[in-house]
């Protein structure tokens, strides 16, 4: 009878072991670390909003946290700050921008029981390091390769965005709304920044088709992601000869455009998080006309979510994943938009025209190439491809 009932008590600990935990994860064993690219974070872009997501979820889950920002911007020292972050016993590290591509190399395999989450990191940023790194050429197109050769993809999760759908949205919503002399200032051309440009010039073209009018678009890029005196003076050139709306493209490059539109009464478009706040605020009030938009919080809260507390992790390692469109009756819900509450609608264009045309990409009746191979070609919108400014 004792051992009878000795199994018995056995077995109901068992089971109710089992009924506490199921697959769910213990948050005591994991430690969350964002490493910033190049930028801080207050950078009003990337590095901010993927910190304050993650400061969120670890606040709200009692995860312990933290971030590190590496001394300057090379692999080399983005690499220090991961070897850094595992040292202290950090397990979960989450990186934004493509600028991760080489850390991932070289950190995917030497800490294999760490879980990297990597934000706009794609898979031609990890095969240009990969290649390199082992003496090879990388040729630019990601199909002619298998990019698993050169990562330890066991441990990585990679999210990319279909930035060409947000760029497409901020280029039809601008000439709707009445703009006709058009800018593109990127940063950099690596392959996110010209789907923003590529997706926006797309979007004015179908825009001015729809109205049955001509427009024109300056196209360039600064070669850098910050603003300085070059870039300010081209743009004052393209702002005095005309231009009425400059999509400002890249980390804190808008600082130029911002500058010279400020001084003409110019506008312009922000990037990545919903950057009126910061370039009305100190440039002045109603300079931003709308922001193409990437969900970069959704996605850092809601990986961390499922990965930590639900024990998800098998369903996101080794996935290189495109966001983009999961609504179409909900453009908030989207990876990829333009702000629902800081866009300037008028007549023109409204939040119900808004909702329109995103219904009627999310259904496929609106298309958008991602192709960055060649430029796209248009009927309304008469393009400078002028290249790089600096």
């Amino acid at each position: 009878m004792k051992k009878f009932l000795v199994l018995v008590l056995s077995v109901c600990m068992l089971m109710s072991l089992c009924a506490c935990g199921g697959s769910k994860s213990n948050t005591a064993d994991y430690k969350v670390a964002m490493i910033t690219d190049y930028g801080d974070i207050t950078d009003q872009s990337f590095n901010q909003t993927t910190y304050e997501a993650c400061k969120a979820f670890c606040e709200e889950n009692k995860v312990e946290f933290t971030y590190f920002k590496p001394e300057g911007d090379s692999t080399a020292q983005r690499v220090a700050m991961v070897d850094k972050a595992v040292d202290e016993g950090y397990n979960v590290i989450v990186m934004p921008g493509y600028a991760f591509g080489g850390t991932i190399v070289e950190t995917s395999g030497e800490y294999p029981d760490v879980k990297f989450i990597a934000l706009d990191v794609a898979a031609g940023d990890i095969l240009e390091a990969g290649v390199t790194a082992k003496g090879g050429s990388y040729d630019y197109n990601p199909s002619n390769w298998n990019v698993k050769d050169y990562y330890n993809s066991d441990n990585v999760y990679c999210a990319i965005y279909q930035e060409e759908l947000c760029g497409y949205m901020a280029g039809y919503a601008a000439v709707k709304l009445g703009y006709k002399e058009l800018g593109f200032l990127g940063g950099m051309a690596v392959p996110a920044v010209m789907r923003y440009g590529y997706g926006y010039v797309q979007g004015v073209d179908a825009a001015a088709k729809e109205l049955g009018i001509n427009v024109s678009l300056k196209y360039a890029y600064g070669n850098q992601f910050y603003g300085d005196a070059d870039i300010t003076a081209a743009m004052d050139t393209w702002y005095a000869a005309g231009t009425d709306i400059v999509f400002a493209c890249g980390g804190g490059i808008y600082q130029s455009a911002a500058e010279a539109a400020v001084k003409v009464g110019g506008k312009v478009i922000g990037v990545d998080v919903d950057q009126s706040g910061v370039i009305d605020s100190k440039y002045g009030k109603g300079l931003t006309v709308t922001s193409a938009m990437k969900g970069l919080y959704p996605a850092t809260y809601d990986a961390l979510k499922d990965i930590i507390i639900n024990g998800n992790w098998d369903n996101y390692k080794g996935k290189i994943v495109t966001l983009g469109l999961v609504s179409g009756t909900d453009p908030e819900a989207n990876y990829v938009q333009i702000p629902m509450d800081t866009t300037q609608w008028a007549d023109a264009f409204t939040q119900d025209n808004y909702k329109t045309l995103v219904a009627d990409m999310f259904n496929g009746k609106i298309k958008v190439s991602n192709d960055i191979s060649k430029e796209p070609a248009t009927s309304n919108v008469k393009v400078e491809w002028l290249g790089n400014i600096k």
